[in-house]
């Protein structure tokens, strides 16, 4: 029987067949011995019942289309993939308290996946006049491929604007950290209250952290998300495709460098020192791609030299 895994559940992934039914599930012992992978949100899975079980059995995992996927934050030398199979992601970011340096990182892990990636940013009531400028300094160094949207929990119109990405039938995954209104969004878009939420206080408009299972949330009037918990930490992991999409305007100039493997540092003919110094780039923007692409090296050389060693 062929399913999607909607949500884990005590590391038990529950199954939605395509008949609708729902079956609580666990990997077949012998088959988890002889893979790396087990199933996340999002995974097409084959499944079969179990008649010695209340559980039924992932027999295969189906090819992923796309995956988000991180560093391991207690292995650092192995993938997390924290989701799969979806069309779109959602990067939840608060407009009145912008972290550009976070806002990059979780670009670069969206545009990782190959798909497209879209900025929201939220709480702009919290924003003030500054929404504006926020706007424009984010969609300017987002790109042309990147959506952004401003949107507002009493603002009907700006959640519309959501949830037509997701029509007819799309799924996106929503990323974020605690705190940035994604369950509110959510439950706005599902059109009932399908997350808790927590209280806000009114000072910063800060919660506590309130999704605690990765799941997909079907929409009212079509389309899903899968709503993410918090994710705190953003490490590289064969993330350089990702940083030279969410970086568009550096990897631009350096096409122009005078060596292919130029560090933008101290070499000649460096086309990104000479935008640097001619004002079309801005250096903290180029010391952030510096440093991501040189974790992700990094990080590719401690999983070769962990592979060699197993």
């Amino acid at each position: 029987m062929r399913g999607q895994v909607i949500q884990l559940d005590r590391s038990y992934p529950l199954v939605r067949l395509e008949s609708g039914q729902v079956l609580r599930t666990q990997h077949a012992t012998a088959w988890e011995k002889m893979q790396d992978t087990r199933a996340v949100v999002g995974d097409w899975v084959e499944v079969a019942e179990a008649s010695d079980t209340d559980t039924a059995i992932i027999e295969e995992i189906y090819p992923r289309e796309h995956v988000l996927v991180r560093r391991d934050p207690a292995e650092r030398s192995i993938a997390q993939v924290l989701a799969a199979n979806f069309d779109l992601v959602f990067v939840a970011h608060p407009a009145h308290e912008l972290n550009i340096r976070r806002l990059e990182r979780e670009l670069v892990l969206a545009c990782s996946t190959g798909c497209p990636a879209c900025v929201l940013l939220t709480k702009t009531d919290l924003a003030g006049e500054e929404v504006v400028e926020t706007l424009e300094l984010v969609q300017a160094f987002a790109g042309d491929d990147a959506q952004v949207l401003l949107v507002s929990d009493d603002d009907a119109a700006s959640v519309s604007a959501v949830h037509e990405l997701l029509l007819p039938d799309k799924l996106a995954v929503l990323i974020g950290r605690s705190g940035v209104g994604k369950s509110t969004l959510v439950n706005l878009l599902a059109g009932d209250e399908v997350q808790a939420v927590s209280e806000v206080r009114e000072t910063d408009g800060k919660g506590r952290h309130t999704t605690v299972n990765r799941a997909i949330v079907f929409l009212e009037g079509g389309g899903a998300l899968i709503d993410m918990p918090g994710v705190r930490g953003l490490g590289m992991w064969d993330s350089e495709e990702g940083i030279l999409k969410a970086f568009h305007d550096v990897a631009a100039f350096a096409q122009n460098c005078k060596f292919r493997d130029c560090s933008h540092d101290s070499e000649p003919g460096c086309a990104v020192r000479a935008a640097v110094e001619a004002g079309e780039l801005h250096p903290e923007r180029v010391e952030s791609f510096r440093r991501l692409m040189q974790e992700n090296s990094d990080q590719a050389r401690r999983s070769e030299q962990s592979h060699w060693k197993n």
